[in-house]
């Protein structure tokens, strides 16, 4: 159970029902022209499921103009407005069947998985169409590929050119080469015009955002045991694609090298690259001098620069208004004039909320943003000619907002010294010089990925937080997006300097007061749930349970689905070695819960209940299979409701002597 000093932090812990059910609002857009709003809402037929729902922004009040539930077995999961009174939904669907060496899964001879297709519709929703399919017939197309081409899908949107009133540019596999060609699409016409065809190891890197025209490529090309990822930029004049030396890397180096736009008054390229520093920076480039600007065009002493925005209005066409910096949240910083005074006038609107602008049309009479904060899920506004805001509704607005407490961006030193930057989530009412907390160690998944501050979209950190449980999120050696060195510094230390980390977090919030030493647990999920089950087996552990949420576990067994792609072995597989828990399933030491979908095709089931088999002689273990649950959220609510039911009645009732 949770004790005294827990509970009085967990007066009020979010009902599971309320981060289960499908949200108010989600998946939020505004067309081009401001006119018409899209989302997705719970079905009025069928609260568990979604439904597709448009507005009109003159009437916001009145409510959505046209709902159209999901289908039967096709259920909507996003969508967006875009120009021409078109809107793209994207759906989802089960299905079981041999994949047949189709797409993720078919390696490990998965049979349950879940379709995804893209539709378009107008604003109407009276027809929807499997959108930008090449509808043409294929002679010689096998059964076998058929079947991958329903499965995966073949075709997808690629730039919306904001100047063209009616086309886009798209992305169609083709079923007989299996390569991918890029086509204009004119999105009234269905008319395609083919703007690049691409091979097995070249692809578009840039396209003009006024016509569409490729200005830059990248390749793949063999060089000994390793591979270059090269740029290719077009001479105008000659009209062939140049290689750029300075833009050339080798891919085990794994540099970010992001062509991101072309400054129209020098003909310089923006680069966004990490060649220069740990972190990316943007870096002026000369194609015709072949050299980079001696000094960064933008740059964050602390942080990456993940993206520059550029305008789509006609009047300042393609310069850039904004960036973002990539730091514990993802922060958009205007210099266009205009924008940055909107944005700083509403974030004095919403104090301690994240603002971030998602669209606006060209005289900023409509500017659609949303705001969220670690303990407000995300809320969609719309400002109405600079002067009204429209609240249009939240995602859970059911949730108290004083449920949890506060939230830090933290840094710690590891046992060999690198520094490593975590979030840290606490209980309302918790703070300094109170009694130690029950705590939970929260690795994330990836490992190549990281953790923002904010509203956590999985709802894990609140219903662990309403429920007096300090979380800490480390961002272990391993993640990216926290420069290089920190995301390299994980290469080949699966389960060893990797979850050093983890434990040094622990070790640390015990040192600052804030964690019990003898009441810590781990859960994590994907990548996640490896580190909570080689945590069961690590020697001298600081944690008295681990919940593996779709764990790898099997580090033999996972060496063979890198093995068929010699490029995913070069960037990613190379560095997936270290400590294998199954290998060491005879020195489990602590309780471990395990969960995993049975649709779930990237860290299939086998690994959890091969792991869960080797250790429950040794010590107390669960293992449960959630019914038609992928790896991936969203998930549908009765999951939601099952998987947070295990994880509560585990802590309270499992782990350790008395429960967490």
């Amino acid at each position: 159970m949770v004790n005294g000093a827990a509970a009085a932090h967990a007066a009020q812990p979010i009902a599971i029902e309320d981060l289960a059910r499908l949200p108010a609002i989600q998946s939020v857009s505004m067309s081009p022209d401001g006119k018409h709003l899209v989302a997705l809402i719970p079905s009025p037929q069928n609260p568990e499921e979604t439904a597709l729902a448009t507005w009109d922004t003159d009437s916001l009040t009145a409510g959505p103009k046209v709902v159209t539930p999901s289908g039967d077995r096709m259920k909507f999961v996003a969508a967006e407005a875009l120009k021409a009174d078109k809107i793209l939904t994207i759906g989802r669907q089960e299905w079981t069947g041999q994949l047949g060496g189709c797409g993720e899964g078919s390696i490990n001879g998965a049979t349950k998985t879940f379709m995804f297709k893209a539709y378009l519709t107008g604003d109407d929703q009276k027809n929807f169409e499997e959108a930008f399919a090449d509808n043409t017939r294929k002679v010689g197309v096998s059964e076998q590929t058929q079947r991958c081409m329903e499965l995966g899908g073949t075709a997808s949107l690629m730039d919306r050119l904001p100047l063209d009133p009616d086309k886009v540019i798209i992305r169609q596999l083709n079923e007989l080469s299996m390569m991918a060609n890029y086509y204009l699409y004119n999105l009234k016409t269905k008319q395609t015009e083919l703007l690049f065809r691409g091979g097995t190891r070249a692809s578009p890197a840039l396209f003009d955002r006024r016509t569409g025209k490729v200005l830059a490529k990248s390749q793949i090309e063999p060089i000994g045991s390793d591979y270059e990822q090269q740029v290719l930029i077009l001479d105008a004049a000659s009209g062939e694609f140049v290689p750029q030396k300075p833009l050339t890397t080798k891919l085990s180096e794994r540099n970010s090298v992001d062509v991101a736009g072309v400054d129209d008054s020098t003909g310089k390229y923006y680069v966004l690259t990490d060649q220069f520093s740990d972190k990316v920076q943007v870096r002026l480039y000369d194609p015709k001098q072949q050299k980079f600007d001696d000094e960064p065009a933008l740059a964050d002493p602390n942080f990456s620069i993940g993206g520059l925005l550029f305008s789509s209005r006609e009047s300042n066409f393609n310069q850039v208004i904004g960036f973002v910096v990539d730091g514990p949240a993802m922060r958009t910083v205007y210099i266009d004039p205009t924008l940055k005074s909107i944005q700083e006038t509403l974030e004095q609107a919403f104090p301690g909320e994240q603002v971030d602008i998602s669209r606006y049309n060209d005289d900023f009479s409509r500017i659609l943003f949303q705001t969220n904060s670690s303990s407000h899920p995300t809320n969609y506004h719309v400002l109405l000619d600079k002067k009204k805001v429209v609240n249009l509704g939240g995602q859970r607005p059911w949730l108290d907002k004083d449920a949890t407490g506060e939230e830090r961006w933290v840094t710690y030193t590891a046992r060999d010294g690198l520094q490593i930057p975590a979030i840290l989530d606490l209980p309302a009412n918790w703070k300094q010089g109170d009694a130690p907390l029950p705590t939970i160690i929260h690795p994330h998944g990836g490992p190549w990925s990281r953790d923002r501050m904010g509203w956590d979209g999985s709802g894990w950190v609140p219903f662990l937080t309403s429920r007096g449980y300090a979380v800490l999120r480390p961002q272990y050696r391993g993640s990216s997006g926290l420069g290089r060195a920190l995301w390299m510094a994980g290469d080949r230390e699966w389960g060893q300097k990797m979850s050093d980390d983890n434990d040094d977090g622990a070790a640390w919030l015990v040192s600052q007061g804030i964690a019990s030493k003898d009441r810590i647990a781990i859960f994590g999920y994907s990548y996640g749930g490896f580190a909570a089950a080689a945590a069961t087996v690590r020697p001298d552990s600081p944690y008295q349970c681990a919940i593996a949420g779709a764990p790898v576990t099997d580090l033999a067994r996972l060496g063979t689905s890198w093995s068929d792609n010699r490029l995913q072995r070069i960037l990613q597989g190379q560095t997936v070695k270290g400590m294998d828990p199954m290998k060491n399933a005879d020195k489990a030491n602590i309780p471990v819960m395990l969960f995993v979908g049975d649709r779930d095709v990237r860290t299939p089931s086998f690994h959890a209940q091969s792991f869960y088999e080797a250790v429950k002689g040794k010590v107390p273990a669960q293992f449960h299979l959630i019914a038609d649950q992928q790896h991936q959220m969203p998930w549908y609510p009765r999951q939601q409701r099952e998987t947070l039911g295990l994880i509560e009645g585990f802590l309270k009732n499992e782990c350790g002597p008395g429960g967490l």
